[in-house]
């Protein structure tokens, strides 16, 4: 049984930053991902990294501002977030693939297991 926990959400100033972790527990080794959802919207690919970290993705309005990463002695991936913007605001989830080791996805049907989500919100 695979279990993600998200953390480091939180209230931020638009130009701020934000650091959200994702631990996780009975799996580690697979491709791992990223996605949030604003209110009213769906949820929508944010970026994704591959199981050895040598291979990341990223949406494009999130490139150069995203950084997402991983530390597989820990069982965690990071959400690094500058230049945070109100836009920005929504619940991130981190989401696991058991599917696709060769490559990493964007679809969100491609992953398995999620976590319950933490709050970003940006203030302008």
């Amino acid at each position: 049984q695979v279990q993600l926990a998200e953390s480091g959400g939180g209230l931020v100033q638009a130009g701020g930053s934000l650091r959200l972790s994702c631990a996780a527990s009975g799996r580690t080794f697979y491709n791992m991902g990223w996605f949030r959802q604003a209110p009213g919207k769906e949820r929508e690919f944010v970026a994704a990294i591959k199981w050895t970290g040598r291979s990341t993705d990223a949406a494009d309005s999130m490139k150069g501002r995203f950084t997402i990463s991983r530390d597989n002695t820990k069982n965690t991936v990071y959400l690094q977030m500058n230049s945070l913007k109100p836009e920005d605001t929504a619940v991130y989830y981190c989401a696991g693939d058991r599917t696709h080791f060769q490559r990493i996805t964007t679809r969100r049907d491609d992953y398995d297991d999620w976590g319950q989500g933490t709050q970003v919100t940006v203030s302008s």
